[in-house]
């Protein structure tokens, strides 16, 4: 079974090295079969095609996330929230967090938000990313029960 805390210090990794550009540092984090998705949950906002992805594979996700880093903000801060199990598989686990996003602007730093949801799996002895599916919060919040 795969430790919490490995997930927890591997998803939080990948943040960090994202958000400080360290392309380098991307290959090592995800499986060769790595499928990364990202799009807003009202699929309606001016920056879709900027946020919109479905790739698979290493080499296809480390050009899209260099790709797409390059052309974002900076300083930019994800921030991994709730990371926790979603269920156990043998030498893989899913995982479900809330993503905060900071960029200051105007001296102030708004917030986006989000759910991500993966898959981690051990390849040559090393725990990686496997599945990495991001979902930005863009509709106004209404009443839970009026969702």
């Amino acid at each position: 079974m795969i430790d919490p805390a490995a997930i927890q210090d591997l998803v939080g990794r990948w943040w960090f090295h994202y958000d400080e550009g360290d392309f380098d540092r991307f290959p090592e984090m995800v499986t060769r079969d790595v499928h990364f998705t990202c799009r807003t949950d009202s699929g309606t906002t001016d920056y879709e095609d900027f946020v919109r992805a479905d790739v698979r594979g290493r080499d296809d996700f480390v050009a899209w996330q260099t790709d797409h880093r390059s052309n974002s903000p900076y300083p930019l801060r994800h921030n991994g929230t709730n990371i926790h199990v979603v269920e156990h598989g043998g030498d893989s686990a899913s995982f479900a967090s809330y993503i905060f996003v900071t960029q200051v602007a105007g001296g102030i730093a708004p917030l986006s938000t989000g759910i991500v949801r993966g898959r981690v799996r051990v390849e040559d002895g090393s725990l990686r990313i496997a599945e990495l599916h991001v979902v930005l919060d863009t509709r106004t919040s209404v009443v839970f029960r009026d969702r």
